[in-house]
């Protein structure tokens, strides 16, 4: 009985790595490799004989260990690849108005690096007169999120 159960618990692992390599192949980044490693490790462990506690040690171990080891490593070169665009470059920089800016109305235009811009005030009622120096601090889809300069600051446009 003990052989009968040592294969099928091997079939087991099989069958949890092969789903789990599958789930690795479709998804977008690493998601599920570490726990194929674990079963991998729990199906050797099996097919040498080990009882199914020592099985479940094993998965959890390897799982875990390969985790703490490779996840930081993933996430910096795999999944942060995150690449900027040329518009990040109007972010931090000076604008002026050339269109008045005003949220209620949803209207308004920045230049920018000479770029034209449809721009919105960061405050949610903000409004700014046409030739008023701002600051961009954000893209929000296609449009320039603006807020007025602090009066310390030198104008950079």
């Amino acid at each position: 009985m003990t052989a009968v159960f040592s294969v099928s618990m091997t079939a087991l692992w099989l069958g949890a790595m092969i789903v789990l390599l599958i789930v690795e192949a479709l998804a977008p980044g690493l998601v599920s490799i570490w726990f194929a490693l674990g079963a991998l490790a729990a199906m050797i462990s099996s097919m040498l004989g080990a009882p199914l506690w020592l099985q479940l040690v094993w998965f959890f171990l390897v799982s875990v260990v390969s985790l703490l080891l490779t996840r930081p490593l993933a996430k910096k070169y795999v999944n942060g690849r995150a690449v900027p665009t040329n518009a990040d470059m109007a972010i931090g920089k000076d604008c002026v108005v050339t269109e008045t800016i005003d949220n209620v109305r949803g209207t308004g235009a920045v230049s920018v690096g000479g770029k034209i811009w449809t721009a919105r005030m960061a405050s949610p009622e903000g409004r700014a007169e046409k030739g008023t120096v701002l600051r961009a601090v954000r893209i929000e889809g296609v449009k320039l999120i603006v807020e007025e300069k602090r009066e310390t600051e030198e104008v950079h446009a």
